[in-house]
């Protein structure tokens, strides 16, 4: 059998040496790529909206609630990708980019970006004909569609932030982000101070990051100004203007500053920095962050947590150490993070994947690493998470790693994650029943996966199969139409 990592044998989190600050900020960038946001956008919102705080004099006890608010404003966000998608007929990280510099409660009347925005992301393979007839829809039922995917995004954020034990004044900040001042938002449509102030706050930083990153801070003050009063709360506007006017709102919030910069700005301002985690609060976090992933398409809406069951089932089968059997399931859990950079048209396509596509594809266990790689105490996961999809032949991605490259945990979870993509549906097959699994995944032994990790999956999935049991969907959203065809992709178990 093969060796495990002899680099790193302690658990990281024993000696408290992780903060909360620090797992979040880095997790931070996973949201942005949901978003398509330019990177970096929840840290400098941080840094604008704890600024305007000060400015703003709110209270000592509120700001730890806060920043942690804005960092987790988007946590929400992946809930409603899928949706986005079956709307636009296209990407939906594009339109959730562009959208943001629109007046979305006034689509009645649009503008003529607006109209470019949509005309360049809805249907874009298809003629002109079809394309108008989807516009036209969607201006028509705009509103309904607004409320629906604004409410998507505002509950399930606030739900993750409260089960991150962040607590309710930050969890409402987060349900009500979206809200306006004159009550024209969602999802409840409140109105003025019956928003809570740190959801206000939030508001006005994500506005200023998102314009001054895309059109300078002239127009992100002044369309700010032109908002005051009907989107944001005028006495926050006043006090951003003013920080503006004293050259003390955008240092460290240009999108050509080092992210680190950024980041190590932010981890500065937080008000609780000497907050340590222990082990149970980090796996709080990375199946929080496995739940922001698998929500994107409702193909894979369990598939982080099935992988993670999967390697767990492995690895104490395999007689690993308690803290590497812990390891093993935390880069589980985000093994995918970087797979919130791929659109859903990709993820739920039901045909062939193009080359193109494929390009796209190939990039996320690069970004899962890039990410979890921030939290030095994390780098071990960051790694064994980044290579879920490589080969012992060499012929997997992003490096193509071969046999003596791979140490135990990687081959586990690259078993594992073979597995859940097996065993759950997808939008051009059904789950495949467990004999078919097995055959397929025999096929793919020794050459490519490792033969031990498999048999010893067979053995507890047989015996268990409640352990690692995936639902076809979440409760509630409704399913693409599957085919009856059970044929696998050739490269199926790359993505």
């Amino acid at each position: 059998m093969i060796q495990t990592s002899s680099t790193f044998r302690q658990d990281p989190l024993d000696d408290g040496s992780i903060s909360l600050s620090e797992v979040i900020s880095a997790l931070s960038f996973a949201l942005d790529l949901t978003e398509g946001a330019v990177r970096g956008h929840a840290l400098r919102s941080c840094l604008l909206g704890m600024r305007i705080a000060e400015e703003a004099q709110l209270p000592w006890d509120l700001r730890s609630s806060l920043y942690y608010a804005l960092l987790l404003k988007d946590i929400g966000c992946s809930n409603n990708a899928s949706r986005m998608c079956q709307i636009v007929g296209g990407d939906d990280r594009a339109v959730k980019a562009g959208v943001k510099y629109e007046d979305w409660s006034k689509l009645h009347k649009p503008s003529a970006s607006a109209l470019r925005l949509l005309w360049e992301n809805v249907l874009p393979n298809a003629g002109a004909a079809a394309k108008v007839a989807r516009i036209i829809r969607i201006g028509a039922t705009q509103h309904k569609n607004t409320e629906e995917m604004i409410t998507l995004r505002c509950e399930r954020g606030a739900s993750i932030v409260t089960k991150l034990g962040m607590g309710r004044i930050a969890a409402e900040a987060v349900r009500s982000l979206d809200e306006h001042w004159d009550g024209s938002g969602f999802p409840e449509r409140a109105k003025g101070e019956g928003i809570p102030l740190l959801a206000r706050i939030c508001a006005v930083a994500q506005h200023l990051d998102v314009f001054f990153t895309g059109r300078g801070a002239e127009a992100a003050i002044e369309t700010l100004q032109q908002r005051s009063g009907s989107w944001f709360d005028p006495e926050l506007v006043r006090a951003a203007v003013s920080l503006h006017r004293r050259d003390a709102l955008w240092e460290h919030c240009s999108a050509s500053e080092s992210p680190e910069e950024t980041r190590r700005a932010a981890l500065d301002l937080d008000p609780a920095r000497r907050q340590h985690l222990g082990a149970t609060q980090i796996d709080l976090i990375c199946g929080a962050f496995a739940e922001v992933v698998d929500a994107k398409s409702h193909f894979t809406f369990c598939h982080s947590m099935g992988v993670a069951d999967a390697a767990l089932g492995i690895a104490q089968h395999i007689g690993l150490e308690p803290e590497r059997v812990q390891l093993v399931r935390r880069a589980a859990l985000l093994h995918d993070i970087g797979k919130l950079s791929v659109s859903n048209t990709i993820l739920d396509k039901q045909g062939q994947l193009t080359e193109e596509e494929w390009k796209v594809v190939y990039k996320h266990p690069g970004l899962t690493r890039r990410i979890l790689e921030r939290v030095g105490p994390l780098r071990e996961i960051a790694v064994i998470a980044g290579e879920h999809h490589e080969k012992l032949d060499g012929s997997g991605y992003p490096n193509r790693l071969k046999a003596q490259d791979l140490t135990l945990e990687s081959r586990i979870i690259a078993v594992a994650d073979v597995y859940g993509s097996l065993s759950e549906d997808r939008p051009y097959r059904a789950a495949l029943e467990l004999d078919q699994i097995v055959a397929i995944m025999r096929k793919l032994t020794p050459h490519q996966l490792d033969s031990d990790c498999l048999e010893v999956l067979i053995s507890v999935v047989s015996g268990q199969k409640n352990v690692v049991a995936m639902p076809a969907f979440r409760p509630g959203v409704q399913a693409a139409v599957l085919t009856e065809n059970y044929s696998i992709r050739p490269t199926e178990w790359a993505v």
